[in-house]
């Protein structure tokens, strides 16, 4: 039987229900878990919360705790899991996929590398239809700049701040966010450039973003024309002018920022960066890590909702379900420079992942994910800015369908962070009362909100409920 556990926390808000039994947890102690992970894993990998979740079992968008205990999944393993956790079609296609064949790598055909090519491939525009799969969306990025770099011969490639692309050491380069910078040499050809952040930038206005919610911040701008947008892209032509060669080899941006919680530019940016790229010879790419496969509701891509084709999009998190999968999708041009000398993945590819990832394309079409996202996301945040209209200390409610970031600050004015002791506590309150959420921003300010696609106006009821608790709860402390 499920566990009825209460909260150490009060709220009015009724978990809604879920007629999923988990299995009874079997494994070591918790005590036992955690003095492995001290000594046996390593200190890089760290944990959320100040008691970290032991979870044994997941079910769509709940999860469930060694002792039985169920929360709703707000964060999706980062992203990641994008049509539930274990969902039916997927899992049942995977475990027949596991008794047939796992892996051959490359060098041989196998029907499923070809079957989700196609699959995946007719979803894009053209010409994006060329795909190389890898296994994480670090290796994706890493890929997509050696591929712009080897199509034109240049070498320079611009990131904004607050950029998040992976971590490995030649990704490092495009991340820009100081918690993930190590004391080594990298970045060698690149240059970051001023993040046209319409909350916490120098500019910013009130129609700025393509999102249901718009910052409290003023302006006056008439009808198709973004003041901030303009002095944006002056900055954009000074990094053009000053911190690289004539020509580059490209320019990468996330369509909506993820890492650094749900960052939106103004509405044109990418669309006239885009053309100033191309100017030097550069190519555009888009990372759809976090915004591919339906999450921004109105569009299947992220860089769709900014109007532009990119000519390199990395896609990773969401396009396996919480497999690790990833891909790069290209021209047939920028494809072939790589084709010039060997490039070999042994896993991209396997006969597991093709299978898991046309499953959970199949899903989020039947399931109506896309649609889905934007209903609830929608809803989700307007009701999110009734919040942020009632408490000082939420300054930004932002994003589309379902990557919606939601900043902390002292004051609206001011707009400086909330210190870390105070959103630790709201964050702490939420997972007690059976929410988990997750953090990011560049003082790890913002609560992240991209939860599995397949949630319901009711768990968004709770959802923004337990929030409102831990708001009043936050306020009765400092008072």
């Amino acid at each position: 039987r499920q566990r009825k556990w209460k909260s150490s926390v009060s709220t009015q808000a009724k978990m809604p229900p879920c007629d999923f039994v988990p299995e009874k947890y079997k494994s070591y102690p918790y005590e036992h878990m955690q003095k492995i992970r001290e000594q046996n894993i390593s200190p890089s990998l760290r944990t959320y919360y100040k008691k970290p979740l032991l979870l044994h079992q997941g079910h769509m968008q709940w999860l469930f705790d060694y002792e039985g205990r169920r929360y709703l999944d707000l964060f999706a393993g980062i992203v990641t899991v994008s049509v539930g956790h274990c969902h039916p079609k997927v899992t049942m296609t995977a475990q027949k996929q596991l008794a047939r064949l796992w892996h051959t790598t490359n060098i041989y055909m196998h029907p499923s590398i070809q079957e989700y090519a196609e699959k995946l491939t007719s979803l894009l525009p053209n010409p994006l239809k060329v795909v190389y799969l890898t296994n994480s969306g670090s290796e994706a990025n890493d890929l997509a700049m050696f591929m712009a770099r080897l199509y034109t011969r240049n070498f320079d490639i611009i990131s904004f701040r607050g950029a998040y692309h992976g971590g490995s050491p030649y990704t490092l380069g495009l991340t820009s966010i100081g918690l993930y910078k190590h004391g080594v040499a990298n970045g060698f050809g690149c240059s970051t450039t001023m993040l046209p952040d319409v909350f916490r930038g120098p500019w910013g206005g009130s129609h700025c973003r393509d999102s249901p919610v718009q910052t409290v911040r003023k302006c006056s701008c008439s009808e198709g024309v973004c003041h901030a947008n303009d002095q944006y892209i002056e900055q954009f032509k000074d990094t053009l002018n000053t911190s690289v060669p004539k020509t580059i080899a490209g320019f990468i941006a996330e369509p909506i920022q993820g890492v650094n919680g749900a960052v939106q530019y103004p509405r044109s940016f990418l669309k006239e960066a885009y053309q100033l790229v191309r100017e030097r010879g550069g190519v555009c790419i888009s990372d759809e890590v976090q915004t591919g496969f339906g999450r921004t509701g109105s569009h299947f891509w992220g860089f769709q909702t900014h109007d532009v084709v990119p000519d390199i999009v990395t896609l990773a998190k969401g396009i396996g379900n919480g497999f690790p999968m990833a891909a790069v999708v290209t021209t047939k041009e920028i494809a072939s420079s790589l084709a010039q000398n060997l490039h070999f993945n042994t896993f991209g590819g396997s006969p597991l992942a093709c299978v898991v990832g046309a499953a959970v394309l199949d899903a989020i079409e039947e399931d109506g994910l896309q649609k889905n996202s934007e209903d609830v996301g929608t809803y989700m945040l307007l009701e999110l800015a009734k919040l942020r209209d009632k408490y000082e200390i939420v300054g930004d409610v932002r994003g589309k369908g379902l990557m919606i970031g939601v900043e902390m600050v002292t004051d609206k004015h001011s707009r400086h962070p909330l210190p870390a002791e105070e959103i630790n506590q709201i964050w702490e309150d939420c997972k007690d009362m059976g929410v988990l959420i997750g953090r990011g921003g560049l003082y790890s300010q913002t609560f992240r909100i991209k939860p599995p696609m397949c949630i319901t106006k009711k768990d968004a009821d709770f959802a923004v409920e337990v929030f409102h608790s831990a708001l009043q709860r936050h306020m009765e402390r400092a008072a």
